[in-house]
């Protein structure tokens, strides 16, 4: 019988065998696994048990001297190799990190996904992210894995991710008739934001190489938006405040509690968590510059920030904290959902107190037909406790406050942010802000007064096309003068406008700009050069006419 061979060469300093040993009766016999014989990345010779095939052995062998080049280079092994470590016996992983030749956190992809993201979590908490913040993103990524029934890393499947996440998006029947709506696209890629930036942090991390979802991308929230928001109106805030300060207790908070927490809101642009947080030693309410700070660990950008305050807001203030001591709060603001349900109930006490006082059936029909005060409006737009944040942002860029001074009081990373997202406008503001605008048929008026009733000079004509004259200048003045006559005139309630990617215009122009449309060419001209370029324009206008044909 022939004599079974226990030893194979599979490349250089690179074998595998089979042990032999002896057994109780005297006999010698095989090992049934195959072991590796390798030399690590120091030159130091190696075993490893690897399997009863001989063939997955000697791949085993191949694999294991790859792997050991990778860790000799420095350099992080490819996508094959990374993989093969993933699926590789805990056993023989384990021994490969005792000889450092994989890397102790490298062990680690073979945890469950599950153990994965309570590391995660911790680490986020760690970073200095609140827990409802962690909580939320770590819930999200969690939800799709069990979802997809991955159990390990390299599980993890692009694809079936995003049909999981496109699933959510259907609606759904609950079997008594009603339809459940899926998620938003907005929601969607809060989902997929999650599992991206768990990903991210594996890698980041040390415990994969890659990440499986990183080339996944969102949706365009804009074509399915569910819970855009919109600017009160000052109309739609006296009386929000008038009718919550005279009425009854909701979530814990009397009228006049929650009166001065939605003022304080719509002054500040301060969020509802942050106004939770807010005790009677964040208000300084005497001096010339009165203000509010919040602490970084409340403030969604983890930064302390101070706020000035109105100087009749902080005389308001300092009554209405008159008698707390410095650590006490300044409101007992309910959890968010009842923050949410709470403010609705005093929009409908609002919109209930005008009905009231209106006379005449056709009056309070019509009003039940209008916006003001409605949680949704025509639009689909939304008013919630955030949209006074929405409010004061809007309040700012429509007083004329530059952009960077908005950004700044809004405590926002971009001005993007700012200026597409938050700030709004009304049609009111739009259509008297063309005020301004020159009067393009001053030309052909004035050819016709000098050519007589009826009958115009074709040489004045042609010029005056070219050439406003002094008249257009005083008619553009003019529309500036009227629009900053109405200075002091509340906003009407004329419908809302969203702030993405339209023009915004201040609601009130007051004095005279830094610059203005000149008349010659329709440049844009320093007020102080005006007369000078105006002088000009008259003898240019004169040597045109006496140049023209006819």
């Amino acid at each position: 019988m022939k004599k079974e061979k226990t030893s194979y060469q599979v490349g250089k300093g690179l074998r595998v065998f089979r042990a032999t040993y002896k057994a109780k009766d005297g006999t010698k016999k095989t090992a049934a696994d195959w072991y590796v014989e390798f030399r690590d990345h120091r030159g130091k010779p190696r075993r490893v048990p690897a399997f009863p095939d001989r063939g997955q052995s000697e791949e085993v062998a191949r694999k294991l001297d790859k792997l050991v080049a990778w860790k000799a280079s420095g350099e992080q092994p490819d996508i094959a190799t990374t993989r093969w470590i993933e699926q590789m016996p805990d056993k023989l992983r384990e021994a490969l990190a005792r000889m450092e030749i994989l890397d102790a956190r490298r062990v680690a992809a073979s945890k469950p996904l599950s153990e994965h993201l309570d590391d995660w979590k911790t680490a986020l908490l760690a970073k200095g992210n609140t827990s409802r913040h962690a909580d939320l993103v770590v819930s999200r990524a969690r939800k799709l894995i069990d979802g997809c029934r991955f159990g390990a890393w390299s599980e993890i499947s692009a694809s079936e991710i995003q049909n999981y996440i496109a699933g959510l998006r259907e609606d759904k029947s609950n079997g008594d008739g009603e339809i459940k709506r899926g998620i938003s696209a907005q929601t969607f890629n809060f989902y997929l934001q999650s599992i991206k930036q768990f990903g991210k942090w594996m890698v980041r991390d040390r415990r994969a190489v890659e990440s499986p979802v990183e080339h996944l991308d969102g949706l365009n929230v804009k074509t399915d938006r569910r819970h855009d928001r919109r600017a009160l109106t000052i109309d739609e805030l006296r009386t929000l405040l008038h009718f919550t300060e005279s009425g009854p207790n909701r979530a814990g908070m009397s009228g006049k509690d929650r009166a001065m927490l939605f003022r304080l809101a719509v002054e500040t642009g301060l969020r509802a968590g942050e106004l939770r947080s807010l005790t009677r030693a964040s208000f300084v309410l005497d001096g010339k510059e009165p203000s509010v700070t919040i602490e970084a660990a409340y403030a969604k950008n983890r930064r302390q920030d101070t706020l000035p305050l109105k100087p009749e807001t902080a005389a308001t203030l300092k009554e209405y904290l008159r008698g707390k001591l410095p650590g006490a709060l300044a409101f007992k603001v309910p959890k968010r959902r009842e923050v949410a349900r709470m403010f609705r109930a005093d929009l409908e006490a609002g919109r209930a107190g005008i009905v009231k006082d209106l006379k005449t059936a056709d009056e309070r029909t019509e009003f039940e037909q209008s916006n003001f005060l409605r949680y949704r409006n025509d639009a689909g737009r939304v008013a919630d406790f955030h949209s006074l944040r929405h409010t004061f942002i809007t309040n700012l860029t429509s007083g004329g406050v530059h952009p960077k001074t908005a950004q700044a009081l809004a405590r926002h990373s971009t001005i993007t942010l700012t200026m597409d997202r938050y700030s709004h406008g009304y049609r009111g503001d739009l259509s008297d802000a063309l005020g301004v605008l020159p009067d393009l048929s001053i030309a052909a008026n004035a050819a016709m007064a000098a050519g007589g009733a009826g009958k115009a000079d074709p040489r004045l004509a042609c010029c005056l096309a070219r050439f406003d004259g002094l008249s257009g200048d005083k008619r553009q003045q003019d529309g500036m003068n009227k629009a900053a006559a109405k200075k002091n005139k509340p906003l009407k309630n004329q419908g809302f406008i969203s702030g993405e990617g339209e023009i915004r215009t201040p609601a009130t122009l007051a004095g005279r700009p830094v610059f203005e449309t000149g008349a010659f060419n329709h440049s844009a001209t320093s007020p102080k050069g005006a007369a000078g370029i105006i002088g000009l324009s008259v003898a240019v206008a004169i040597s045109l006419v006496l140049k023209c044909p006819g």
